[in-house]
């Protein structure tokens, strides 16, 4: 997995639980964190200028500051793989989901898992924030999207299968109302949400899974990834010549609060509530000069 950090580093996750820093412009390795996980790292993502988050295959999360040099949060969120996350920057919260078929929100300012929704009938392998932060967006194994509202997270709002059987490993929000999806049978396509539809395959990459989708610092440019090791760059505009380029307007109502995190205050009222624990205690400071030179 690999993450860009600042223009200046690429920071990459291996199965060796190791996680490496290199610097952009001399291909020179700034820092290498050997075992910062207790298993394979495979997911990483920027969360603010300082702080960059990594998911493992046992379903741990971390968040790591380079400027104390340290892992600050750590959470037991998951008993399967971390298949990717997102950060919701005004509220300080990571979303993840997971092979178990779960998704989390930690909270990052209390250092716990605020709530975690019931599991899913299959796998969660990607995960994006729409609609300003009033809905989750989340991929399956099955290839049906599983939309949540905000503050509702135990189960989802409402489902749409028109990309089944194919599964959506991976989603790259367009605007608030339209997201990328990339398929394991290496079509990417344009698809509404609320009104859900889809509005048009816009390109293949391969026979091959879809791995990730990203823009290009402008947005001038999508990048695809897939199990052919082949790194494809399309012309943003191009690909969405016909598909109404102007953002479409919701026909559906969302009056879901986005102010009230209604799951964490019925955990607290309802002890009868499966919660995991996040996991404290953890020695790191064998991480202490990681992210020195960044």
């Amino acid at each position: 997995m690999l993450l860009i950090l600042h223009h200046k580093a690429i920071v990459t996750g291996s199965p060796d639980c190791s996680i490496l820093a290199t610097d952009v412009e001399t291909g020179s390795a700034i820092a290498r964190l050997e075992n910062s996980h207790g298993a394979a790292v495979n997911r990483i993502v920027n969360l603010t200028e300082s702080t960059v988050a990594s998911g493992d295959d046992d379903g741990c999360v971390k968040v790591w500051d380079t400027r104390q040099r340290s892992c600050c949060n750590s959470f037991e969120a998951h008993e399967e793989y971390i298949s990717d996350m997102t950060f919701a920057s005004d509220s300080m919260k990571l979303l993840a989901t997971s092979g178990d078929g779960t998704l989390s929100v930690c909270n990052l300012r209390s250092n716990k898992i605020q709530t975690q929704s019931e599991f899913s009938e299959d796998e969660l392998l990607s995960v994006v924030i729409m609609k300003n932060g009033r809905k989750v967006i989340c991929g399956t194994q099955t290839g049906t999207l599983l939309l949540y509202s905000w503050g509702f997270f135990k189960d989802c709002s409402d489902r749409f299968v028109d990309l089944s059987p194919n599964s959506v490993d991976a989603l790259l929000k367009l605007d608030e109302d339209r997201v990328i999806t990339g398929s394991e049978n290496g079509l990417i396509s344009l698809v509404g949400i609320l009104p859900n539809r889809i509005i048009q395959p816009i390109a293949e990459h391969s026979e091959y899974p879809i791995e990730r989708l990203a823009f290009s610092y402008d947005r001038k440019f999508l990048g695809s990834i897939s199990h052919d090791q082949l790194l494809k760059l399309w012309d943003l505009d191009d690909l969405l010549q016909g598909s109404g380029n102007s953002k479409t307007q919701s026909a559906v109502a969302d009056s879901d609060g986005d102010e009230m995190d209604v799951d964490d205050a019925m955990a607290k009222s309802s002890k009868g509530t499966k919660m995991k624990n996040t996991s404290k205690g953890q020695d790191f400071s064998n991480t202490s000069n990681f992210f020195a030179d960044l």
